[in-house]
């Protein structure tokens, strides 16, 4: 994938950072859909009733987290290009034939696999000090004898530019930028490494892209641009960041000898598709979606795990109460999102010439936590449409809709086309504390939200795939 497009899915992440809420329009809203559509969506009370009290007190009560622990506990992290990543699609596709679901392809596809080896930062001066790390995606290595260099530390790239070539030449580039939002901190650490090359720099380090530490690491993606040379690159944890900053405002010399090592090759991968098929218009589809893959950091419980079931639940949950829509519900999960969104571009070409049936297309990728409504991409009168859906969630505070040009990660690459679509809005404040970390465990997941996700999650996608009208481009 080329230094362009990896900018293109950072500006992505940038927009969707952007959001906002949704203004008061209802005289608007209102003149666009007509009292009739609007009578019809408020009928979808009782069924949405009866999917939330199946899983809140009945049968479903607790099996997404089940189902979860069970998963994340048996496979773990899940890398791109694995064997575990595979033996984990197989599974889920055991899992969906055993509650008789069996409309299920699975689309191979080239994916990139990535392995850390030895990784290691030594503070040789002012003092001896070791310094937790973890190298970022795609990272080249250094020598066997690491690389031995002196330090600059900058807040961001205006400071970086402001460096002669002289005064990069030869050193390692430390970022130390404050967390704001995801989408403003993460360009440090997706583009840091190549704009440290421009300058002559050896090696980049970032301050890890997150609001909270213990002396965690966060890992990330990064993109090198092929017209300079490739450096190593890796993520430090936010004390020792703040550490090598507070020396280097005293004026003190900071020499690290950096040692990092690392496999890099193609493999073969799957996106897995399954189908619950509408009853009028099959052809139609509404799509739910969250990536299988996982960083080898952690367990993949968060990110996203959480985001793969309840996707996965959609289609199940309708199928078991015999709720079968108008529209085709498909569940997508995407393969290799975290080393570049390479599933769903992969999908992206292979049905491009079915898009037009896509009739809206959803999300969960930024945890399954208390839910509060979505994030949403589309015209004014799409907006409308599931912002009068959302109406029938108020009793659990999951009525807000968020406007945002590019809503989710994966599907990112499918709305740029101009499709409809949405990604789960929860209370998801502390999400960036676990991200890319070994922190990303069952630890952090509740039962009782992951419930109220999958019921919301479920009536949602359920009445945008039965209501008369096709949400509209």
């Amino acid at each position: 994938m080329s230094f362009y497009t990896q900018i293109l899915i950072t500006l992505f992440i940038i927009f969707a950072s952007e959001a906002k809420f949704l203004p008061k329009k209802c005289n608007s809203c209102k003149a666009l859909l007509g009292d009739d559509l609007i009578k019809e969506i408020a009928s979808y009370e009782n069924v949405k009733n009866e999917i939330f009290k199946y899983v809140l007190e009945g049968d479903f009560k607790s099996k997404t987290y089940d189902e979860l622990e069970k998963f994340v506990d048996k496979f773990g992290a899940r890398p791109s290009g694995s064997q575990v990543l595979e033996d984990s699609i197989d599974y889920m596709i055991q899992l969906t034939r055993e509650e008789e679901i069996n409309d299920i392809v699975t689309e191979e596809l080239e994916v990139p696999h990535w392995i850390r080896g030895t990784e290691k930062i030594t503070m040789l001066e002012p003092r001896v000090k070791e310094i937790d790390l973890l190298g970022l995606g795609r990272s080249v290595t250094t020598p066997p004898e690491g690389i031995t260099a002196e330090v600059v530390v900058v807040k961001n790239f205006e400071e970086l530019s402001e460096l002669s070539n002289k005064d990069v030449d030869g050193k390692i580039v430390l970022y130390d930028p404050i967390f704001t939002s995801y989408g403003e901190t993460v360009v440090y650490r997706t583009q840091g490494a190549a704009r440290a090359a421009e300058k002559g720099a050896v090696a980049s380090l970032v301050r890890s892209i997150a609001p909270f530490s213990i002396n965690s690491p966060h890992t990330g993606s990064q993109t090198y641009n092929e017209n300079f040379e490739k450096i190593p690159a890796a993520a430090i944890s936010l004390e020792d960041a703040d550490l090598l900053r507070r020396i280097y405002n005293r004026g003190e010399k900071i020499v690290l000898n950096m040692t990092m090592s690392s496999t890099y090759e193609s493999k073969t991968s799957r996106n897995t598709i399954i189908d619950l098929k509408g009853r009028d218009n099959p052809e139609k589809l509404v799509i739910v979606s969250g990536h299988i893959d996982s960083w080898d950091v952690g367990q993949g419980a968060m990110d996203d795990g959480g985001g793969l079931f309840v996707s996965w639940a959609a289609p199940v949950i309708m199928k078991r109460l015999n709720l079968r829509p108008k529209r085709t519900v498909r569940s997508i999960f995407w393969t290799a999102e975290e080393l570049g969104l390479i599933g769903a571009y992969a999908y992206e070409e292979k049905h491009r010439n079915e898009s037009h049936n896509i009739n809206f297309i959803m999300e969960s990728d930024e945890g399954t936590f208390t839910p509060l409504g979505l994030i949403v991409a589309g015209t004014q009168k799409a907006r409308c449409i599931i912002a009068e859906i959302l109406k029938l969630f108020k009793s659990i505070n999951a009525s807000t809709l968020v406007e945002s040009d590019s809503p989710g990660s994966d599907i990112s690459v499918i709305i740029r086309n101009g499709i409809p679509g949405a990604s789960l809005h929860n209370a998801n404040e502390r999400y960036f504390w676990f991200h890319h970390t070994e922190g990303d465990t069952m630890n952090v997941e509740s039962p009782e939200e992951l419930d109220l996700c999958t019921a919301f999650w479920t009536a949602v996608t359920y009445i945008i795939a039965d209501i008369s009208v096709d949400i509209p481009r």
